[in-house]
């Protein structure tokens, strides 16, 4: 029987190929694995040997050869296969195991280069792990580490190659598949990135499982969370989980969405999600303060929600938020005294990220599954081009005015559409999601949170004096400004672009209402 070994993680293979010479192997290896196995004392043989060729092209080629892939791929039942081997004098090779050049760590590097990177694309060692993938039947292939242990329990027990279970044999040729398809996807990946090219004809993603959940949006259904391997230091799945249990899919699609919108804000800021929308956003000179204003934005929304804070939490904030019932916490970091009194509560998940501020590359895609399909956009990351703002109505906005519209509409653009953000002082008062018609959701902002009263079931319209309205769109009728200007709105920022545009200025104009068009919409579905 023979085993060829020629692996890039060192991991385990020194005890394997003795464990496989104990059984009777003989071993196959080339190149750095050769060296390692002979200075460990494992009787090896060069694949050159083999062969006949000698390794050329700085070790480019090596194992592309017929004495290799033909005792890779020799069907043990098809009797002119091996009548062939023996007329060539080929030996079948009846374990291969393989891992591939580092080319994940190479382009995670600092200091990486397009020639380094290309020059870490495995060749050889994809080859022969498809080749006996292919032959699996026939053929054990590895190219974890982590399944050496089993394999070599398997031949101990079943004395021969060809008596190892067929389920075992298939799970480890699935696993070549997985993970060769992967690796090619990456090298396209990287590849892709480095030139800028936005959208490709045929896409391939690669991630890399950190968790199944316990489920899904809902019990019923099952679910895993993934990371993608060139994943930026921003992104939510570089937190660290400091405390509580584990994290649910809602949990993280939530938490994802708090830290979106916490990303257009350099002042202390806190955001509280809840079902994927903000509920209440506060800005101030502290994040204690930020904090108070969120929570008072919506104190019946938050109970349960998800925080987000761009500063680390202190002893006051942690003491604040220990008043009630939240799922997350995640923060650039805590002190020691806030997660004294944040770890007392058992259900209460703690997140560190320590680069939450940081935006999507460019060129970052967003994907969004339809059924048989995919749908890929550019992340959207501009706020408004400042360029492109024209104020519309004869009155123009105060300071106050306009640094509260700036607020509104890095909200705003978070929530999802048809969507109206209330907002003054660098606090929201209302936040109108999801609705099938604007005026709709611009009773909702207006009318603000609910106070918890069921009986209450009519939203009722609430002062709103000196605030500002954003919108994630246009106005298709007038009638958000008059509902604005009953509430005591005093200046409006939306996309314009609108046939009726002129109806809502002139609506603007009568009511002493300042109006800005942005000329860029943000609607999130």
């Amino acid at each position: 029987m023979r085993a060829l070994i020629s692996v890039s993680d060192k991991t385990g293979v020194v005890e394997f190929a003795l464990a496989l010479r104990e059984l009777g192997f003989e071993i196959l290896s080339t190149g750095g694995t050769f060296s390692t196995l002979m200075e460990a004392g494992v009787p090896v043989v060069q694949v050159s040997e083999v062969t006949g060729f000698p390794e050329c092209l700085d070790g480019r080629v090596k194992t592309l050869h017929p004495a290799v892939h033909g005792g890779i791929l020799a069907m043990r039942g098809n009797p002119d296969h091996m009548a062939q081997l023996m007329q060539l004098g080929i030996e079948p090779i009846d374990v291969v195991a393989i891992n591939l050049y580092p080319f994940k760590q190479t382009i995670l590097r600092e200091d990486v280069t397009l020639p380094l990177a290309i020059e870490n694309i495995d060749i050889g060692g994809p080859t022969m792990l498809r080749s006996a993938a292919k032959n699996h039947k026939d053929v054990i292939v590895v190219c974890d580490p982590a399944d050496y242990a089993e394999v070599i329990m398997e031949l101990r027990s079943a004395k021969t190659a060809e008596a190892v279970s067929y389920e075992t044999k298939y799970r480890l040729a699935l696993k070549v598949f997985e993970h060769t398809a992967s690796y090619d996807a990456l090298i396209a990946d990287y590849l892709r990135s480095v030139k800028g090219i936005p959208l490709p004809d045929n896409p391939t993603f690669t991630f890399e499982k950190i968790q199944d959940l316990r489920y899904g949006e809902n019990p019923h259904q099952a679910a895993s969370y993934y990371r993608e391997v060139r994943a930026w230091k921003g992104a939510l799945v570089n937190a660290g989980q400091l405390h509580g249990k584990e994290l649910s899919f809602n949990n993280i699609n939530d938490a994802n969405g708090a830290v979106a919108c916490l990303r257009e804000f350099s002042e202390p800021t806190v955001v509280a999600v809840k079902h994927a929308n903000p509920c209440g956003v506060g800005s101030a000179a502290t994040i204690y303060d930020a904090y108070c204003k969120a929570y008072d934005a919506d104190p019946v929304s938050i109970f349960g929600g998800i925080i987000a804070a761009n500063m680390p939490i202190d002893l006051a904030t942690a003491e604040k938020i220990a008043e009630i019932f939240v799922e997350i916490v995640i923060a650039p970091g805590f002190s020691d005294e806030a997660l004294s009194v944040l770890t007392q509560k058992p259900n209460i998940r703690l997140l560190k990220l320590p680069q939450m501020d940081r935006q999507a590359p460019a060129g970052a895609l967003d994907l969004k599954k339809v059924d048989g399909g995919l749908l890929i956009q550019d992340v959207d990351q501009p706020m408004f081009d400042e360029a492109e703002l024209v104020t519309v109505t004869q009155r123009q906005p105060t300071l106050e005015e306009w640094n509260d519209m700036q607020f509104g509409m890095k909200v705003v653009k978070h929530v999802k559409s048809n969507a109206i953000v209330i907002a003054k002082g660098g606090q929201t008062l209302g936040v109108g999601p999801g609705q099938t018609n604007r005026i709709g959701a611009a009773r909702i902002a207006i009318a603000g949170p609910d106070d918890g009263n069921a009986s209450d079931w009519v939203l009722p319209l609430k002062p709103a004096a000196g605030a500002i309205l954003a919108s994630d769109a246009f106005f298709p009728f007038p009638d958000c400004v008059e509902l604005a200007a009953a509430a005591g709105v005093t200046a409006i920022i939306q996309p314009g672009g609108s046939l009726k545009d002129e109806e809502s200025i002139a609506k603007c104009d009568a009511f002493g209402i300042a109006m800005v068009f942005t000329g860029m919409r943000h609607f999130k579905h």
